[in-house]
């Protein structure tokens, strides 16, 4: 693992651990298997895939990024768990996709390949890194000008408390307890920040529902507990 990589060793370790079961659509990574195609929905609504470059960082075991191929996009996932990237590579071989797969942080993604992808997506990743502003700095390099940065995350709010830490890790047990941090959640005035920071123009901001219990996503107007933002690189 490089040494200036934005990552806590125990949020890999904890991520890696669930790697065997990522492709269980009723294992730990559930929720992910349900919310998969409202976030597909969402890129797909305001950016055309088909032939598009597209980077997918903090992949994990790689539902987002085959989406997106299977969409037509030209796909590269980073992640610095190793064993989720060996899950996401072995997936490969049965869902016949073609997805660039490489244990690689977003700091070596900019500097390797700056403005070089059409489309960056970023989901449930930022509440898990020591540095968010230094991500937000990492995937505005990526993006080509004119290209456009998808992100989704927790607002900072009781409600997100009750739903993704009382409810998910503690109640419902979707979740593993430990993998939020409630201080770590980002209001989307803050993160649209973060992107003005960074040279990128915040787009859109929409809710992201989910009811559990009936394992039913939806985009939605309310932003209380998770939502996705679209940001766009001035051309």
């Amino acid at each position: 693992m490089p040494v200036a990589a934005n990552v806590s060793a125990a949020e890999i370790a904890r991520f890696d651990e669930l790697a065997s079961r990522w492709w269980d659509p009723d294992g730990e990574s559930r929720p992910l298997h349900d919310l998969n195609p409202v976030r597909l929905d969402y890129i797909a609504q305001r950016v055309p895939l088909r032939g598009a470059r597209v980077a997918d960082v903090g992949c994990g075991g790689g539902l987002l990024s085959e989406a997106l191929a299977k969409a037509g996009a030209q796909v590269t996932g980073i992640d610095l768990g190793e064993r989720v990237i060996d899950i996401a590579r072995l997936h490969l071989h049965e869902s016949a996709l073609t997805v660039d797969y490489r244990r690689q942080s977003s700091a070596e993604l900019a500097q390797a390949e700056p403005a070089a992808f059409d489309v960056v997506c970023c989901m449930e990743l930022i509440e898990h890194v020591p540095d968010p502003a230094a991500l937000v700095v990492d995937l505005a390099a990526m993006l080509k000008p004119g290209g456009r940065l998808f992100m989704s995350t927790l607002n900072r709010t009781p409600a997100a408390f009750g739903a993704a830490i009382l409810g998910a890790e503690y109640l419902l047990r979707l979740l593993p307890r430990g993998t939020h941090h409630y201080a770590q959640f980002l209001k989307p005035s803050e993160l649209a920040r973060l992107l003005r920071h960074a040279g990128l123009e915040p787009d859109d901001v929409s809710g992201l529902g989910y009811d559990p219990l009936r394992r039913k996503a939806w985009q939605s107007r309310v932003t209380a507990v998770n939502y996705l933002l679209c940001a766009r690189k001035p051309a």
